[in-house]
């Protein structure tokens, strides 16, 4: 563990001296942008936040008549990219997508990271929110959360589910499933989302929160049973998938979420102006379209209520993680 932190600090810092210095004096709002703008992904490219990203990204150029590229920043689960873009010059000629583990959990379940998701960053806008799906195998016998809660309290440890690693969206998930059902269920971490869905399909393990993305080709072909979704009402493109709160468990709410961030200090004026923008963009319809056929919601709103999504989702998950004593693997 030790090792592990000296690398991950070592590479932070190869990073940032890398980075060109934070302008002293950015340029002016009315001015903006002066240059192309930079997007930064904390995560490989071909991936959900990648994809949400270009689509962003050409249209956000498009309405500012610039080039924005795409700038892939990867490892550290979103560690590494999202400090790229707090120590990047605070003038708008860097933005960069933020999520949930970045922004929201890794401060708990890490302790140290090389920035302050309160302080080094600026929340611009809220892009999606993305439900899970729980879902089981199918040689399991489970079709209902009851019936989940049910064998777990008449065998308590031998149902198990997947996840993409300890402290995502699928971990966490089961994680305030087991202590709201008051049931004991056996986590299953695996190096990436795709090898529990694989372990899934073959039985292997016996349920997964999903993202819905993911999910909808094995459920629509049959392979795996939906038992619910994580979000406040249904998913449309599963209708007859109850929500958690349905199935018995209510105030029960679970996201992976994206939006946009700028560094500490970028004007307030060249915020509002993404904000604007991006507010725009997330009305076009093959913008929702592309978002709500991923079986996620679009969002938007001002860069005050992204802020304050961000601290309530810290607040949640901070008290999850410490009540359920979770540790970095």
């Amino acid at each position: 563990m030790v090792l592990r932190a000296l690398a991950l600090s070592l590479a932070v810092l190869s990073l940032a001296a890398a980075l060109p210095a934070r302008a002293q004096a950015p340029a002016p709002a009315a001015e903006y942008p002066a240059r192309q703008v930079t997007l930064v992904v904390p995560y490989a490219a071909g991936g959900f936040a990648d994809i949400r990203a270009r689509k962003i990204a050409e249209k956000l150029g498009k309405a500012l008549d610039a080039t924005v590229i795409i700038d892939n920043k990867t490892g550290a689960g979103g560690v590494l990219g999202t400090a790229a873009i707090a120590k990047a010059p605070a003038d708008g000629s860097v933005i960069g997508m933020g999520n949930l583990a970045p922004l929201a959990v890794n401060i708990s379940l890490l302790g140290k990271l090389p920035y302050d998701p309160a302080t080094d960053v600026v929340p611009v806008i809220l892009i999606e929110r993305s439900p899970l799906v729980l879902s089981a195998a199918p040689n399991q016998g489970l079709a209902s959360v009851a019936d989940v809660i049910a064998k777990a309290k008449a065998e308590p440890g031998k149902i198990t589910y997947g996840s993409s690693g300890v402290g995502g969206a699928h971990h966490l998930s089961g994680v305030m499933f087991g202590r709201q059902a008051g049931i004991q269920i056996v986590h299953v971490p695996y190096k990436g989302g795709g090898n529990a869905a694989t372990d899934l399909l073959a039985g292997h393990i016996a349920m997964m929160f999903e993202m819905g993305y993911a999910a909808l080709p094995s459920i629509e072909a049959g392979k795996i049973k939906p038992l619910a979704v994580t979000s406040s009402h249904r998913v449309s493109l599963l209708p007859n998938v109850p929500t958690m709160a349905e199935a018995g468990l209510p105030g029960f709410e679970s996201y992976n979420w994206q939006g946009v961030i700028a560094p500490k200090g970028t004007p307030p004026a060249i915020v509002a102006r993404l904000n604007k923008e991006l507010n725009a963009i997330l009305q076009m319809p093959d913008v929702r379209d592309s978002i709500v056929s991923q079986a996620s919601e679009p969002a938007g709103g001002t860069p005050e209520e992204f802020a304050a999504f961000i601290k309530s989702e810290t607040a949640k998950w901070a008290e999850l993680i410490r009540a359920a004593n979770i540790k970095p693997e």
